[in-house]
């Protein structure tokens, strides 16, 4: 019997949940045609308090509690939660917490002011979607992260958890998207992000611009293949990782009918 290779989506938005920008819906067609393409697939996000949850069907996956996520000696407790995504067999887990997603903003406030803890949020999120996925005992072949929320994902996968035998055969593919938001993300930020003993300083020089543009660059720099999955992609983005040596590339192509991702996720899972 043939094993099913597995393919996690990690993003901070997916139709029909959370809509921010267009990719939101490549994400939701890239999961369904993975699935129906013979691959065993997951996806995590953040549950922001503007998705409802009557609406989408989400309830709590009592198996999975009593998980912590420890950043700067401050434990933060992780509620997980669970979803059918509409017209397709497969599971949308919702990573959830009082302090970091429950108000009714994404990532401003009512005067669009960006919230000082969207950088600690984000490492939340990345390192809760890891520890998760080793709740899971699930390992994947391929993890695809979409979204500035997910770019620590590479950097730890590469550092804090490479010794982990649940990725230890998997490889990260990282979508660059629009500029979202032009703040900084903090002089904190990369502190926030030194979760434990294995990252040191120097790896996270890829991301002292400590802004969006640095987020992807650092994102870019771990992951095993990257793609452009918008027309507003910065142009330096573009010039630093088009022809990124030892890196597939995916550029941006809006008459896509995916298949290139499949094939991306073949070459990665069986390589």
């Amino acid at each position: 019997m043939v094993t099913k290779k597995r393919i996690l989506f990690i993003a901070n938005e997916m139709s029909p949940y959370i809509e921010l920008t267009e990719f939101s819906e490549i994400v939701n067609k890239l999961a369904i045609k993975a699935n129906d393409g013979g691959y065993e697939v997951r996806c995590i996000m953040p549950r922001f308090g503007t998705i409802n949850e009557r609406r989408h069907r989400l309830h709590e996956v009592v198996r999975l509690s009593g998980i912590n996520i420890t950043i700067e000696n401050d434990d933060y407790p992780l509620q997980i939660k669970v979803a059918s995504l509409p017209n397709a067999r497969l599971q949308v887990y919702f990573l959830d917490n009082e302090d970091m997603f429950k108000r009714k903003f994404v990532f401003q406030d009512d005067n669009e002011n960006f919230f000082d803890d969207n950088g600690m949020r984000s490492v939340f999120f990345c390192k809760g979607a890891l520890e998760t996925v080793k709740k899971f005992g699930w390992p994947p072949d391929i993890i695809h992260c979409s979204g500035w929320m997910t770019s620590l994902i590479p950097l730890f996968l590469k550092t804090a958890y490479k010794k982990e035998p649940v990725f230890s055969n998997s490889k990260v593919i990282y979508t660059i998207g629009q500029n979202t938001f032009s703040e900084s993300l903090g002089k904190d930020f990369l502190k926030h992000c030194i979760i434990n003993a294995g990252i040191k300083d120097k790896d996270l020089d890829p991301y002292n611009e400590l802004n969006n543009t640095g987020l992807f660059k650092g994102a870019a720099t771990y992951a095993d293949a990257i793609s452009f999955g918008d027309a507003d992609v910065e142009k330096k983005i573009i010039d630093t990782f088009s022809k990124a040596k030892g890196k597939k590339v995916i550029p941006y192509n809006p008459e896509s009918d995916l298949t290139e991702y499949l094939q991306l996720y073949s070459d990665l899972a069986n390589k």
